[in-house]
């Protein structure tokens, strides 16, 4: 069997790869003659014996020409083999992620210690991961506000994902202690993302001590391994469905990264009522 055209289309491959990273880190010129090389000798290996002798011929001062004829005569072919690529990753993103969620599925959505606001009982959930200190999730909070006071059957769960500094922990540790409590939860929280400057441990407190809590008792727990495991769960979460920035929400099975809007979260919620996924046909 002629193995040519297998040859041409491997080695696209690699100057499509070698492409990009040429134009950053420009290579020697000798780099695509050893590619080359290296694919013709991997082709001679596979192939039998008796055509052995036809494709050894092709030197690469043979090969390297016929390869850039064959490119020139199709300039696009590596803009559509980036195309393609880039959709088959996206793919297999997509199925990494709906196999972790169906893994996770538990503890992003019925966990024991988890922190819910709105109607524990509604018929749609809303899942945000977000940090005391990020200046987006500040300004979502009244997104997340209207929805909670205009949708009675919404159950929206709040997951404590402090990643920008070690205020953040501090306070996600304060919130997770506040959430345990019989004091409103829902307040302190707006409370904090209301604050001026770095919501630190200090500000978190005092939040806490308007709703009625002690900041001694508090502070004293705020070490607690049971406070450090529900974080933590939050960051396994996170790491198994590739989400690495706040706000990020969850509805059904999909996963919104940014700060969306009040608009584009209601109709989410009204698809998932609709047809049971945030985007109907």
């Amino acid at each position: 069997m002629n193995r040519l055209p297998i040859v041409l289309a491997a080695v696209a491959g690699i100057l499509a790869g070698a492409l990009g990273f040429s134009l950053l880190n420009q290579p020697k010129p000798e780099t695509d003659a050893v590619a080359v090389r290296a694919i013709v000798e991997q082709v001679l290996a596979e192939q039998p014996v008796a055509e052995a002798p036809q494709v050894a011929a092709l030197d690469p001062t043979v090969l390297n020409p016929m390869i850039e004829d064959y490119l020139m005569s199709d300039p696009k072919l590596l803009q559509r083999l980036s195309v393609a690529l880039e959709d088959t990753l996206r793919v297999e993103e997509q199925e990494r992620t709906q196999v972790a969620m169906a893994e996770f599925r538990d503890a992003i959505f019925n966990a024991p210690d988890q922190i819910v606001v709105g109607n524990p009982d509604g018929d749609v959930t809303l899942v945000e991961f977000f940090d005391y200190n990020c200046g987006y999730c500040r300004a979502a909070v009244p997104d997340l506000a209207a929805l909670i006071a205009e949708d009675p059957n919404l159950k929206v769960i709040l997951k404590e994902f402090p990643i920008l500094s070690n205020e953040s922990i501090d306070a996600a540790r304060v919130g997770v202690l506040v959430s345990r409590t019989d004091a409103d939860y829902w307040a302190f929280h707006q409370a904090l993302f209301s604050s001026r400057g770095k919501v630190d441990k200090a500000i978190a407190l005092q939040a806490a001590a308007e709703q009625g809590l002690s900041q001694v008792d508090l502070e004293l727990r705020m070490g607690e391994e049971n406070v450090a495991r529900t974080i933590q769960g939050s960051y396994e979460i996170a790491q198994a469905l590739g989400i690495t920035g706040t706000p990020t929400y969850i509805i059904g099975n999909e996963i919104i990264p940014g700060a969306i809007g009040a608009d584009e979260l209601r109709s989410r919620i009204a698809n998932m009522r609709a047809c049971g996924s945030t985007q109907c046909s």
